[in-house]
């Protein structure tokens, strides 16, 4: 149970470092796994409302590496608008920013945002190094260069998603009287227990 609450909460981070999880088969040698396909919560944003789908959601899930389910437990929620799927994506390969699609003959481009990202490179867009260690970048040999990511690529996170929802907010003056006068009623009502 322990072991697949674990794997089910990937990715998980260490130092901002990315531990890839397996779980070993029967008879499986532990030195021949590749340890290359952690699993990844992405988010698909700027989709038309009428393509919502699990066909849509599988399509971009194999676009972006090997698809494993569609959250549609998400949708509508807090105005979310965006689709949630669950991906392996392999670290060797740069993470991707977005895709064109045509729906009734008109082009767009869709987003992805990766839930829970961890340290990777501005400038090759891979998992596991900063551009200041990129190998890439070094053997190109240019110190000022444009960066192909940024931090749009980073998912927030689900609770500062709910904390900016349209429905929370605090108290003020205008509201109950103001912050604590609530409270104020349950005291002068213990009070008068008190006198009695």
């Amino acid at each position: 149970m322990d072991m697949d609450r674990v794997l089910k909460g990937s990715p998980w981070t260490f130092n901002n470092h990315l531990l890839i999880l397996y779980k070993l088969k029967v008879g499986e040698d532990p030195l021949q796994v590749p340890l290359v396909f952690p699993p990844f919560w992405v988010q698909i944003h700027e989709v038309s409302i009428g393509l919502y789908s699990e066909n849509l959601a599988t399509q971009m899930g194999n676009f972006l590496g090997n698809f494993m389910e569609y959250d549609v437990s998400y949708l509508g929620k807090e105005n979310r608008n965006f689709m949630r799927i669950r991906v392996q994506i392999d670290v060797r390969r740069p993470l991707k920013r977005r895709k064109q699609i045509l729906y009734r003959e008109r082009r767009s481009y869709i987003t992805f945002k990766y839930e829970r990202l961890s340290l990777f490179c501005f400038f090759c867009g891979r998992l596991g190094h900063s551009d200041s260690f990129c190998e890439t970048k070094i053997n190109i040999g240019v110190e000022m260069i444009d960066m192909g990511w940024d931090l749009s690529i980073r998912a927030q996170s689900r609770r500062s998603l709910s904390m900016k929802s349209i429905w929370l907010r605090e108290e003020t003056d205008g509201d109950r009287g103001g912050p604590g006068e609530e409270n104020k009623e349950v005291r002068m009502g213990q009070q008068k227990k008190g006198e009695n």
